[in-house]
């Protein structure tokens, strides 16, 4: 998404032949993650949120055979997108350099498809929200006597956003990559042919005998088998987590007794606020701070979302958020063959049960606990800056290199 995203606005902006050099873990694993069809897709004028899966399969095919851009400018993938695991770039791990004559220009991806150019880290100043919160304490106390859901609310209207439809249409596409993951069947892209499961799962699964967790880890499961298939999915908070999201939402909106549209709509606006705070005080990337930055904060986003549609009060709301990622602390990110796909898709299951747990926790107790959502994130900050860069999405450690390929 990140690297999509800033290649269309280079080549908006320039006209002509690009070169394109990746580095950090966009290198060593942005073949298995379709990283070169992500950044031709976006020097071709692409969007991820405005075209169809299938459209996006038949102009990554159509750019390879004519070596063209829409704009007629000579591009070849394998020739002009360079994977450069030598070079280490100073800034965060994930950037990438666009060439274009004499402009130049390097990106970082920075986690959740968020991007930033280089020289121009420091944020646009936002405008103006009514509630400023930058972490756990600050949105508590800002939500005293309403809820978290409200101040989120409040701060996208603020914002400009129409929060209803905007609701409507990230809920609508979870809930249509689930249906489609639960359809679908075959072997998965890449050297692993993984067989995908989502669907052989569903059609077994039985009301009184199996549980909900059961429900819950295969629409996670379906999300990612999706994903790994180059599906459209919500980047929530990033691609390689997307199912744990979307598999709660539908386990509150399918099981839970009294469901409703306002619900499903508190769950996203309570689990944006939480994402939040992780984005400004740690990080998303796996890259940065291995895969509990990535499942790890989403299951604390699902478990948020989960308490407060269920009821929730802010301090339970925040508890939620905080045992789940907890208990994902130290979780490493080391996909087999670059493919986000083994242990990627079962992660997703157990990160979406783990927040269903969490949540039903923090709703036995009162809210008051030990540890608070603001240590537990500085904790997974700190956590990543220690690990070992072979743990960050290089496919250089872990099960990349005890598991064969082949």
């Amino acid at each position: 998404m990140g690297p999509m995203k800033a290649a269309g606005d280079f080549a908006g902006r320039h006209s002509g032949s690009i070169h394109v050099t990746l580095y950090g873990s966009l290198a060593w694993t942005g073949r298995g993650h379709s990283t070169d069809k992500a950044v031709t897709l976006g020097l071709a004028g692409y969007r991820a949120d405005a075209m169809d899966p299938d459209e996006a399969e038949q102009a990554w095919a159509t750019v390879c055979a004519t070596k063209r851009l829409p704009s007629g400018a000579a591009f070849v993938p394998a020739r002009d997108i360079v994977f450069d695991q030598l070079t280490a770039m100073p800034g965060p791990a994930n950037s990438m350099r666009f060439t274009c004559g004499a402009a130049s220009e390097v990106w970082y991806s920075v986690g959740g498809g968020f991007v930033v150019r280089a020289g121009e880290e420091v944020a646009v100043e936002e405008r103006a929200v009514p509630f400023p919160f930058c972490s756990g304490a600050e949105l508590l106390a800002m939500a005293a006597g309403s809820t978290i859901a409200d101040v989120a609310r409040a701060n996208e209207v603020a914002r400009g956003a129409d929060v209803s439809t905007l609701v409507q249409k990230i809920s609508g596409v979870m809930f249509g990559c689930i249906e489609r993951g639960l359809s679908r069947d075959g072997v998965l892209p890449g050297s692993l042919q993984v067989k995908r499961r989502a669907k052989d799962l569903y059609v077994k699964l039985r009301p009184g005998k199996h549980s909900v967790n059961d429900y819950a880890a295969v629409y996670a499961i379906a999300v990612n088998e999706e994903n790994a298939a180059g599906g459209r999915v919500v980047t929530a908070p990033t691609n390689g987590a997307a199912g744990v999201v979307p598999a709660v939402l539908r386990y509150y909106r399918e099981h839970c007794g009294g469901a409703t549209d306002s619900g499903v709509e508190t769950f996203l606006l309570a689990a944006t606020a939480i994402g939040a705070i992780i984005k400004r005080n740690a990080s998303f990337a796996g890259a940065d701070v291995g895969c509990q930055g990535e499942v790890g904060s989403a299951a604390a986003m699902a478990a948020a979302g989960l308490t407060a549609a269920l009821g929730g009060t802010n301090e339970q709301v925040e508890n939620a958020a905080e045992i789940a990622i907890e208990h994902h602390l130290g979780l490493t990110c080391d996909p087999v063959g670059g493919l986000v796909q083994i242990p990627c898709i079962e992660r997703n299951a157990f990160g979406a049960v783990k927040a269903m747990q969490a949540s039903s926790l923090a709703l036995l107790g009162d809210g008051t606990h030990r540890v608070s959502l603001d240590q537990v994130i500085e904790t997974m900050r700190q956590t990543g800056a220690d690990m070992g860069s072979k743990y960050k999405e290089t496919s250089r450690g872990g099960l990349a290199v005890n598991v064969p390929e082949c």
